[in-house]
């Protein structure tokens, strides 16, 4: 189900999580797959002109990082869990790139909804640092969610659309055998 139809039969128990962690056709095909996940969508948070497109966010000058915006139900799904994927599905420690995507688009960031979010996310990236999952200190940006743009439609369910693409078949399907791999009971049931 797309963020749309989501969007417009939102109940008061589903809540919204915004991450930023690379290209965000790697991280919507991972969060995809996360039960309790109701809906993902690929767009732009943190910048600073309205309505961004695709081809001005990549040049690295509008302050937008790519990002995905996801509706769960807390009732299957915890924003801890999945801050816990998020630390685990990419590198948290490099500033302002991931692997050979270079830039601030493609920062580290956590664009909190809620105080209580931000008290989570910053106790969780505190847990992880201090836990040596990562070798060098966690650089991710934990920022108020501002500027929230849906990038445009080919960019939505990308991986799923375009599986036996260069990008989809090199970079994104081994990111998401990992998750499966290492995080098998936060699998939906139908991707068992």
């Amino acid at each position: 189900m797309n963020f749309s139809q989501t969007n417009n039969r939102m109940n008061d128990t589903y809540q919204q999580a915004t991450f930023g962690a690379g290209c965000f056709w790697c991280v919507e095909a991972i969060y995809q797959r996360v039960s309790g996940v109701v809906a993902v969508e690929s767009g732009f948070s943190g910048g600073h002109i309205e309505n961004p497109s695709y081809n001005q966010v990549i040049t690295g000058s509008t302050g937008y990082a790519e990002v995905i915006r996801l509706t769960y139900d807390p009732a299957v799904i915890t924003f801890e869990e999945l801050l816990e994927v998020f630390w685990h599905t990419h590198d948290p420690t490099t500033l302002n790139r991931q692997g050979a995507d270079i830039g601030t688009q493609y920062r580290s960031a956590i664009f909190y909804h809620s105080d209580e979010q931000m008290r989570i996310a910053e106790a969780s990236m505190k847990k992880t640092d201090d836990s040596e999952l990562w070798s060098d200190p966690i650089v991710t940006e934990i920022s108020p969610l501002i500027n929230y743009y849906k990038a445009e439609e080919y960019h939505q369910n990308y991986f799923n659309n375009n599986p036996e693409a260069g990008y989809c078949s090199i970079v994104i399907a081994p990111k998401v055998q990992k998750f499966k791999k290492d995080f098998p009971h936060l699998l939906q049931d139908s991707l068992h």
